[in-house]
Order: structure tokens, then sequence, then C-alpha cells
């Protein structure tokens, strides 16, 4: 039976005992779906862990694309700030306990 397409390891945590993932994502169905654990003591460095991935993910653009950096990147942000003031799905979060995990 054939799995999900998964991301391969970073070369920085492979035979590290101290690295904990903290984040799936999939897009399933043209749609998000995540698992994750709350891993830190105070909310905003979610913030912070969001802001590293859009910057990540523009370089990437920047690379494959025709988009700069900074234009992808402005397009991750303008988008954010709009599904932040206009969701157009909140979705639902399980705890795993509930989910026979």
């Amino acid at each position: 039976m054939a799995g999900p397409s998964e991301q391969p390891l970073p070369p920085d945590v492979i035979g590290r005992d101290d690295a904990v993932e903290v984040l799936r994502a999939f897009v399933v169905d043209g749609g998000l779906s995540i698992a994750f654990q709350r891993a830190f003591e105070e909310p905003d460095m979610w913030g912070l862990m969001l802001v590293d991935i859009a910057r990540h993910a523009a370089r990437a653009y920047a690379r494959e694309s025709g988009y700069t950096e900074d234009e992808a990147l402005a397009r991750i942000v303008d988008m954010f700030e709009a599904e932040i003031n206009r969701p157009t799905d909140t979705g639902s979060t399980t705890p795993r306990s509930q989910q026979g995990h």
C-alpha cells in the first residue's frame, strides 16, 4: 500500500537525539492537513517559525520561478494577512487523544 509523499529529513537533524519534529503538513484534495505539537512555551514562537518558513518558501520561488524573493515573500505575507482577516476556512483541531493515535 502506497503512503504519502514525504519530505526527507533535513541533513542537520539526522542522528540528533535532541531534534523534535513539531509540524507535518500535507495537501490532500486541495486542502491542508497538518499534525503538530505545541512544542514552545510561548505562542509567539509560532510566529517566528511561520516567518522562517515563509522566507524559505520565498527563496524557493525565487530559485524556481519568475518571482524575486521579495515579490514571493510579499505575496505570502499578503495572503497571510488576508486569511487572518477574512478566513476562507477556520478548520478544526482535534487532539491526538481523540484521533486514536
